[in-house]
């Protein structure tokens, strides 16, 4: 899968690294190896490749570690679950804001985009409805200008 992604600023992964030292949350070279690569990771990543990432850079760590620290982090509202059109779910660091992708259903390359339709519509419905929306996700599936020929 070819991902595109905008990166996530460093001020970002360094607030969420002192979300994840709060009390309640330890901090441990095995959750902090795993955030870092969600966060500077490239995009969508799945939990089997961001197990293979972190035993190529902590070999003995397990996959159910992976599994407990995104869902620590999915708690705690540092990472986000996706589900694009395919088996398995991706994890991405939270962005403030929104959160858009183009999912080609023919190659799976997956690219994030911004809107300003998108956002205003989110502002509209957040004030009309007098609703604080933390987060909005859009997924448009379609066909890549390479699968389209």
């Amino acid at each position: 899968m070819q991902i595109i992604r905008i990166s996530i600023k460093m001020a970002t992964v360094k607030l969420n690294k002192k979300i994840l030292k709060k009390p309640g949350s330890r901090l441990t070279s095995q959750r902090s190896l795993i955030f870092d690569i969600i966060s500077k990771g490239g995009g969508h990543l799945g939990a089997a490749e961001i197990y293979a990432r972190a035993w190529r850079r902590m070999p003995g760590i397990s996959l159910s570690t992976v599994y407990r620290a995104i869902g620590k982090f999915k708690e705690l509202g540092l990472v986000e679950e996706c589900h694009l059109g395919q088996e398995h779910h991706h994890y991405e660091a939270l962005q403030n804001g929104g959160h858009f992708h183009l999912v080609c259903l023919g190659c799976g390359a997956v690219t994030e985009f911004e809107f300003p339709l998108v956002k205003r519509i989110r502002n509209e419905v957040a004030k009309a409805r007098r609703f604080d929306i933390v987060n909005a996700e859009v997924n448009l599936s379609g066909y890549c200008p390479r699968c389209r020929s």
